[in-house]
């Protein structure tokens, strides 16, 4: 039997046909499997990652803060850990719930779901990560350098994790690291496996860009981070420092730098003008002087409440047992050793020392702000020449990539920290009216107890008036009564007889000023300010202005018989000589036989004592031995007397006298002359 020659071309167009749908069906195959098998990965190393971060936590961090080491930063090491567990846990959990979709496209977009949900949340928690994660490896150098902290670390990790082989905690410290920039990778591969007409390909394409663009942001934050710890530390530099990093192109920087500014104040060249950053910045400049305000407000405070509370009657003994001066006493008590060293306490911990801290806190951003205004001003000078040669050097394109870092940061950071800080200013100003209004409350309290035990406590405010006037009354009269008593067996002053030296000078305190100016020193006096006199008991002086230069009258202006200067006015009183018979001076008599001691409290009635009236004879001699070195002078001899013809020479100085001695006529210095008396009285005598 023949075969038909037909049906050998339709076995062959057949096998070709099989051929190509093998060809076909098998890349497909392939993709799926490798899509399938991403899909795995991502699921299965996120589940090892959880785990990891689990044992990081849980164990090797506990073990460690069991072993209580002062010198290990264990919140340096993990920084955030915690926040990234509880997020890992979370996101593991929807990705184990795709694996329950009815088809592999369903889980797809599930899965790229679930990364559109978690991109804030992981580029929020990852990037504090990962800006501290530089810190947390410095720490790990140093404690690889302590014998002992290494050693302690080597026994955690061998005794909570020996499984890992981990040398040191960087194995575990760097796995957040690589995680957050695997995803962009793990999510690629699948869109690799995924075809591109169907329609799962676009999700998973977004959740590739939003995977990637956290990645990037993240980096960007770290960049600002690295810039903001360089500028925001406050250095406290000697005058030596300063000038050491003096150099060139330092100066040529400040330079041009502050020409800049000159130009930007003088409108020469148009400021750059930020309304976002400037509205953010005359914000936080406002916090950062009412922080200051409020410090200083704080401190005046206590210092006032301390200055008030200065009398301390409680610390001595009195001898009245009962009655309102120990209930006076006892309160005064309980103000000193119970509620002010209470509010001082609560006052220190609640305002204090948040306050300090909140101040401190402002240094770092205000280093910035400041640093970003150099920026921008080399930012500008940079940009005025690329527009004028069309091109920048590679450390002018870094400066202008540094001012766009801080102002990044500055803009995307300061609203927040002006909101913080703002609520922390409102806690603290809250926490200080509390604790005012407790101590006044507590006060008062304790005011009313010991009013209450007190006889007048209930009585009605006239009558409590009525009887403090009336006691006022009655105690004035006793006191009355006592100053009469006391001046009446006073015994008066007993007289002393003034030496031939304190004569002469009150006799030329008398040529000179009149007797009624004339006051004695009750009790000795030691100058302690300037242009103010030492003087001892008993010394005459005169009175020249009942008032010193700022107008306060309890300090006078005295001669003294040679030397001039103030003096209390209390530590004087009139100069009244001895009642005795003196050549030249008739004595007046006194109103009263017995003249009586006053005091300041007593009524102003009683008349001044009267003083002596007594006209001097005196002559003027050579003070001083002079020789005449031209025919217009004459020579004189120490105690020589002369006769003073003018007082001054032909030109009205008064630096030199015209005199007469032995008959000879001729100029000597005024100074050189002294007035004497010529007969000196007797009984002028001193109060002892």
């Amino acid at each position: 039997m023949e075969s038909d020659p037909r049906a050998e071309p339709d076995a062959e167009d057949a096998a070709e046909a099989e051929e190509v749908v093998y060809e076909e069906v098998m890349p497909c195959d392939r993709m799926e499997l490798s899509q399938r098998l991403a899909v795995e990965e991502l699921i299965t190393t996120e589940a090892s990652y959880v785990h990891n971060i689990q044992l990081c936590v849980s164990d090797i961090r506990a073990h460690l803060q069991k072993k209580q080491l002062p010198d290990l930063d264990l919140e340096g090491l993990f920084s955030n850990t915690d926040d990234i567990l509880h997020m890992s846990r979370r996101f593991l959990k929807g990705l184990e719930d795709t694996t329950t979709a009815t088809s592999e496209h369903e889980q797809l977009f599930c899965i790229s779901t679930l990364f559109q949900e978690f991109k804030e949340e992981m580029e929020t928690t990852y990037k504090i990560y990962c800006a501290s994660y530089e810190h947390a490896l410095l720490l790990v150098e140093s404690y690889r350098k302590d014998p002992r902290l290494q050693e302690e670390i080597l026994d955690t990790l061998n005794a909570t994790v020996p499984h890992t082989g981990a040398s040191d905690l960087s194995f575990f410290l760097v796995m957040p690291v690589q995680r957050v920039t695997k995803y962009p990778l793990l999510l690629g591969k699948i869109l690799e496996n995924t075809p591109p007409n169907t329609s799962v390909y676009s999700a998973l394409e977004a959740a590739v860009r939003a995977v990637a663009q956290v990645n990037t942001n993240i980096n960007e934050y770290k960049r600002r981070k690295e810039v903001a710890t360089k500028y925001n530390k406050a250095e406290h530099l000697t005058l030596r420092d300063r000038f050491a990093r003096l150099n060139t192109h330092s100066i040529a920087k400040k330079t041009s730098r502050l020409s800049r500014l000159f130009m930007h104040e003088a409108g020469i060249v148009a400021k750059t003008r930020d309304k976002e950053y400037d509205d953010l910045e005359e914000k936080f400049q406002c916090v950062v002087s009412i922080v200051a305000t409020l410090k200083e407000n704080v401190a005046s405070y206590l210092g006032h409440l301390e200055a008030f509370l200065l009398p301390t009657p409680h610390q001595h003994e009195l001898e009245i047992t009962e009655g309102p001066a120990q209930q006076y006493r006892r309160f005064a008590e309980h103000l000193h050793c119970t509620a002010l060293p209470e509010f001082k306490q609560r006052l220190d911990k609640l305002v204090c020392q948040p306050l300090c801290s909140l101040s401190d806190m402002l240094v770092g951003p205000q280093q910035l702000v400041k640093k970003r205004l150099d920026k921008l001003l080399d930012y500008e000078e940079i940009q005025e020449r690329r527009s004028e040669m069309g091109s920048v050097t590679y450390d002018e394109e870094a400066a202008m990539n540094t001012y766009l870092a801080i102002n990044a940061l500055l803009v995307a950071e300061l609203p927040r920290f002006n909101q913080a800080a703002l609520q922390l200013l409102g806690q603290i100003l809250c926490s200080l009216s509390t604790l005012q209004w407790e101590l006044a409350a507590e006060v008062l309290h304790q005011a009313e107890k010991e009013l209450e035990q007190m006889p007048h406590g209930r009585m009605p405010l006239p009558s409590f008036w009525k009887m403090v006037e009336d006691t006022l009354q009655q105690s004035g009269a006793q006191l009355h009564a006592f100053q009469q008593a006391f001046e009446t067996v006073t015994p008066s002053p007993v007289a002393q007889p003034l030496n031939p030296a304190e004569e002469r000078k009150v006799l030329s305190l008398v040529s000179k000023h009149g007797p009624d100016k004339l006051y004695q020193v009750t009790s000795n006096i030691s100058g302690s300010r300037d242009l103010d006199l030492t003087l001892q008991r008993g010394q005459v002086v005169a009175l020249l202005q009942s008032v010193d230069t700022k107008g306060n009258t309890n300090r006078w202006l005295v001669d003294a018989g040679g030397p001039r200067g103030f003096v209390p006015a209390g530590k004087l009183q009139p100069y009244c000589p001895a009642q005795s018979q003196q050549p030249g001076m008739q004595m007046l008599t006194l109103e009263s036989g017995t003249e009586r001691r006053r005091h300041s409290y007593a009524p102003s009635a009683a008349p001044r004592p009267r003083v002596p009236t007594f006209t001097p004879t005196y002559q003027v001699v050579a003070g001083f031995s002079f020789t005449a070195r031209i025919p217009q002078e004459v020579t004189l001899q120490a105690g020589q007397p002369v006769v003073v013809l003018e007082p001054h020479d032909k030109k009205g100085n008064k630096e030199w006298s015209l005199v007469e001695v032995n008959g000879q006529r001729g100029y000597v210095p005024s100074s050189y002359l002294v007035t004497i008396p010529e007969q000196e009285p007797t009984g002028w005598s001193l109060p002892v």
